[in-house]
């Protein structure tokens, strides 16, 4: 089984300068080594485990097979223009670096992307396609995404997409990219759209009834509020429990809508606590499996059996539970959504919800398209791919 390890990249210099901008590290360049461990994977019919900073390991399905094609060789910010809220970094390029170039400019990967270890890379990042608090108002990681560089099956490197919307046109290739998991092809190197971090900010907390804080939360949505986190944690009996809200926006907007809900003031710490999976439904020891529930904005919580936290103003539950995989697929489709099984699972299981016929019919003839010999990342996200 993985293990999710705090651990810091092994090519970090803490006592050296991060990367400036438009600083382009050719000696980090290792797009030639991969090409070729492909081609001869290829001519050797082998497949490849991908791998680069191991924090999200346990994401999908834990079994992959094949010889390990490591980016963590191919690092650092190729590119960085702050006017135009544009940034290029090899897939190697541990997250927490780019984070912090960005801060140094007063500006964000808006999508929040979790770290689950100081390793975290940015191509695991993309590969995930796994999102922060901030998802429901800001967009999604593929939302980020303008272009990519990536070796096909064929040991080509090629580009899609570029650095401003406009260069896509056509099939957007790079955003498909977003949460394959390198079933795909290798990313080697990926542009984003930044944004500028907001001028003032709040985090509250409300001690409520989970009816209640449902309905708040439909009528707040209902209105121009700043609000970029609403999460519901419920006590430990009945249906009481803690609304956490966070505030991001103009300084007036952010004091306005604070006075206008009410609550207590908390510190900024629970929403990384929440996007590390440090808060105590993730860290206590249990046996039950955690899920993660995608569901519509108007849908009820699915009666499952468990312990649960409600993330993204409703539309995602984190739930410990005993019950069976096939239970909580069931109920979580019943209510217009989908589960996914965070908890790695056993060799016969799949941790995703089972696609509709036809959905499955197009991400096969998309994989025997991109990758017709199954060289990369074989059984990562379905067993018979």
């Amino acid at each position: 089984m993985p293990h999710l390890q705090d651990r810091r990249p092994e090519f970090a210099r803490p006592n050296e300068p991060g990367p400036t901008p438009n600083a382009i590290e050719q000696d980090a360049d290792d797009s030639e080594a991969l090409c070729e461990q492909v081609r001869r994977a290829r001519v050797e019919q082998t497949s490849l485990r991908i791998a680069g900073g191991n924090t999200k390991a346990f994401y999908g399905r834990s079994i992959c097979a094949g010889a390990e094609l490591s980016t963590r060789r191919h690092r650092g910010v190729v590119h960085y223009d702050p006017v135009e809220l544009v940034a290029t970094a090899r897939a190697g390029t541990a997250l927490g670096d780019l984070e912090r170039l960005l801060a140094d400019n007063g500006q964000r990967l808006a999508f929040e992307p979790p770290h689950f270890g100081e390793s975290a890379t940015v191509g695991g990042m993309v590969a995930t396609g796994l999102s922060g608090p901030r998802r429901p108002w800001v967009g999604a990681v593929r939302d980020f995404v303008l272009g990519v560089r990536l070796i096909t099956q064929e040991g080509k490197h090629l580009r899609f997409g570029g650095e401003v919307m406009k260069n896509v046109a056509g099939y957007d290739l790079s955003r498909l990219m977003v949460g394959a998991q390198g079933t795909l092809g290798v990313l080697t190197e990926i542009s984003f759209k930044v944004l500028p971090k907001p001028a003032a900010s709040a985090c509250l907390r409300l001690e409520l009834f989970a009816e209640v804080a449902r309905q708040r939360l439909c009528e707040w949505g209902r209105l121009p509020l700043p609000i970029t986190g609403a999460a519901f944690e419920p006590a430990s009996h009945g249906n009481r429990g803690i609304l956490h809200l966070r505030l991001e926006g103009g300084e007036g907007s952010v004091n306005a809508t604070r006075q206008r809900i009410g609550g207590e003031e908390e510190s900024h710490r629970y929403w990384e606590d929440l996007r590390e999976h440090r808060l105590p439904l993730f860290l206590e020891p249990d046996p039950r499996p955690l899920w993660r529930l995608s569901l519509p904005s108007r849908a009820s919580r699915p009666a499952i059996e468990g312990d649960w936290l409600i993330d993204w103003g409703g539309t995602q539950v984190w739930l410990r539970s005993g019950e069976r995989d096939i239970a909580i697929f069931e109920a979580a489709q019943a209510a217009g959504g989908h589960a996914t099984r965070f908890t790695p699972c056993g060799s016969e299981s799949s941790p995703f919800t089972p696609l509709p016929p036809v959905m499955s019919r197009y991400h096969r003839q998309l994989k025997s398209r991109l990758d017709p010999e199954g060289l990369f990342n074989p059984g990562r996200l379905y067993a018979d791919w």
